[in-house]
């Protein structure tokens, strides 16, 4: 790209009086908003959380960037709207963002994109004598944080909770490790796994696409739920997921530790035999209504060799103007508890709103694993994972009884957090000023008083 020194800019007149705009104002910032981000995390004690999770082998002397900065940085830019590193080469002189990020001196710059990549390519053996690579962290650790929040969101143990299993695809456009061509998606890409719990984010894992979707499942729904089961012992989870996590290893784990089910079944000529009874009557009804009609079958079922054992299956005879469609699901929950109709439509069907959830960490930049190795491209998603969480904390901490409670990340911060604002800074106070156009202070207002309380 053209490199531009121009910083005055000539536009239509409007009548009589000519148009100019140029970038020569002091202490002005777009992310006014951010200050609420700060109450949220303060309020959450997130980043707190995840500076301890970071060993930072600096000579600490020598230090101009401290690691709790460094972090904040980082996730506040993701959930601000800024997903590459070159951003922050400007973005580190934005006082607002030196003072939601912790900088004790505002006049001073913020980390540039060689110290932010730095702490981003840190190696697992990272070693203190190492010219470069002295920061590294625990996984371990962040996927704690991760499980932490969600438990210290809730004042009491709910009665049941409902843990969400899906992978997405990211495209991969350079030699990254672990780099495979996946047929299904058609392009290079790895094959994130999430756990969701309504609206909360439990786990976000980097895996290659060389593999079956269910890969690694068992042992990070185990952490999940073991830590989980020693804050609430008695709660009652159900995992809920599609076709591509139906397998023996992990209906059988969920059997032995009494964690109930529901989960997609591929159809088969069998499945579709076992079905037809039920299909006729739907493709009758059809007929006589021309409106979609179905109807449910619930069986028992074992496959001729991947089973252990016979299971319950409910299927779906549905038929539509385009011709059948059928439906299965195969769960470990009681026909008396839940039966056919009401397992399928109200429990199976709502896994639908984790698809929303994933588009949400687009929105804070998931795609972005460009960097060369797994362990990095991990890190990366886990920053984008904590800065979904510190936006999902304002949703649901500042937002609720509002218009937008239910508003997505990109809406939040466009309208939100995406504010113009004037920095003045004297000996006792830091001004912020807003414009008193902003068409949304009502709900801003009201966003801070619930994040005062």
């Amino acid at each position: 790209m053209t490199e531009c020194n121009q910083t005055q800019f000539a536009f239509a007149p409007h009548f009589s009086r000519q148009v100019v705009a140029e970038f020569s104002a002091e202490q002005l910032s777009t992310e006014g908003g951010a200050l609420l981000l700060r109450e949220v995390e303060r309020k959450i004690r997130l980043l707190e959380r995840v500076e301890e999770c970071f060993y930072d082998g600096r000579d600490a002397e020598r230090v101009e960037h401290e690691m709790g900065v460094l972090l904040k940085q980082r996730i506040y830019g993701l959930a601000l709207g800024y997903e590459d590193l070159n951003d922050h080469e400007q973005l580190r002189h934005d006082p607002l963002l030196a003072l939601v990020a912790g900088q004790r001196e505002l006049g001073e710059p913020l980390a540039g994109k060689s110290t932010l990549n730095r702490m981003e390519l840190m190696p697992a053996d990272s070693a203190s004598e190492q010219r470069y690579h002295k920061i590294t962290y625990s996984s371990a650790g962040l996927d704690e944080v991760l499980v932490k929040i969600f438990l210290e969101a809730h004042s009491r143990p709910p009665y049941r909770i409902v843990l969400d299993l899906d992978v997405t695809d990211i495209p991969l456009h350079g030699n990254q490790e672990g780099r495979f061509f996946h047929g299904y998606y058609n392009q290079y890409c790895y094959l994130p796994l999430y756990i969701f719990c309504e609206d909360h984010l439990l786990g976000a894992r980097v895996r290659t696409s060389n593999q079956d979707a269910s890969a690694g499942c068992v042992d990070e729904v185990q952490r999940v739920v073991q830590q989980i089961r020693a804050r609430w012992p008695r709660v009652k989870i159900v995992l809920r997921a599609d076709s591509g996590f139906c397998r023996e290893e992990l209906m059988a784990w969920c059997e032995r530790h009494k964690v109930d089910y529901v989960l997609g079944l591929a159809r088969n000529r069998r499945l579709g035999r076992i079905l037809g009874r039920e299909m006729h009557q739907a493709h009758q009804e059809y007929q006589r209504t021309q409106q979609a009609a179905r109807r449910f079958a619930d069986f028992s079922y074992r496959t001729r060799k991947s089973w252990s054992c016979s299971r319950r299956v409910v299927g779906k005879a549905e038929y539509l103007a385009k011709g059948e469609n059928p439906r299965f699901i195969v769960t470990s929950l009681s026909p008396q508890s839940w039966p056919a109709q009401k397992l399928y439509e109200q429990l199976y069907c709502a896994r639908g709103e984790m698809e929303n959830r994933i588009k949400e960490q687009f929105s804070l930049f998931s795609d972005r694993l460009s960097t060369e190795t797994m362990r990095a491209n991990q890190l990366r998603l886990y920053f984008s994972s904590l800065a979904y969480v510190l936006v999902h904390a304002l949703r649901r901490l500042a937002l609720q009884g509002t218009e937008w409670a239910q508003a997505q990340v990109g809406t939040i911060r466009l309208r939100l957090l995406k504010l113009a604002a004037q920095v003045r800074i004297t000996a006792r106070r830091i001004w912020i000023r807003y414009s008193s156009a902003y068409p949304w202070q009502s709900l801003f207002a009201s966003a801070w008083i619930a994040l005062r309380r």
